[in-house]
């Protein structure tokens, strides 16, 4: 769905999942809201907070997460920038993957477009599994079609394990 913004650039709608377990959870997902639209990314949506088991390693600090159904002029590519360089600003340090983390931003879609180079990956290719971002997604978007199975979102949030979904509480 691309339509023309008043600046006549091609405005894009995304979903980025968003998550935090440093820090003030809670802050961080509110920093990173303002954040993005002190960059002119128009959020049209946004989902409740979540509460989710670390993953892969349930022993780390859980997670606060939400969803963001968002515009932006920017392409795939400027919006990763902007993702990364947002949670370096809210102290993300990359040093091992899964690492604990202030803020972690993910575009799990982008105009329902299949993306794959060797900077991004889109649809995100681990949202299928993950009822953090599933159950999210489906609070403000019912009839979500995944862009490269072309399954629904019931249907995924359907194949998920009941251990993954007994793991998660809206807050």
């Amino acid at each position: 769905m691309r339509k023309q913004d008043t600046l006549e650039n091609l405005a894009s709608q995304a979903y980025l999942a968003i998550g935090s377990n440093l820090g003030n959870r809670l802050q961080n997902i509110e920093v990173t809201k303002f954040e993005l639209q002190e960059h002119k990314i128009k959020i049209l949506k946004s989902s409740s907070n979540f509460i989710s088991e670390s993953w892969p390693d349930s022993s780390k600090p859980k997670f606060i997460n939400s969803v963001l159904k968002v515009e932006t002029s920017l392409s795939p590519l400027k919006l990763l920038k902007l993702c990364n360089l947002i949670e370096k600003k809210l102290g993300r340090v990359r040093s091992s993957k899964n690492d604990p983390r202030p803020c972690d931003i993910d575009i799990i879609d982008y105009d329902q477009k299949v993306i794959l180079n060797n900077l991004l990956t889109v649809p995100h290719p681990r949202m299928m599994k993950r009822s953090f971002v599933l159950l999210p997604l489906f609070e403000i978007n019912k009839s979500w079609i995944h862009p490269k199975s072309k399954i629904n979102i019931v249907k995924l949030i359907n194949s998920l394990r009941i251990k993954d979904l007994r793991s998660i509480k809206q807050l």
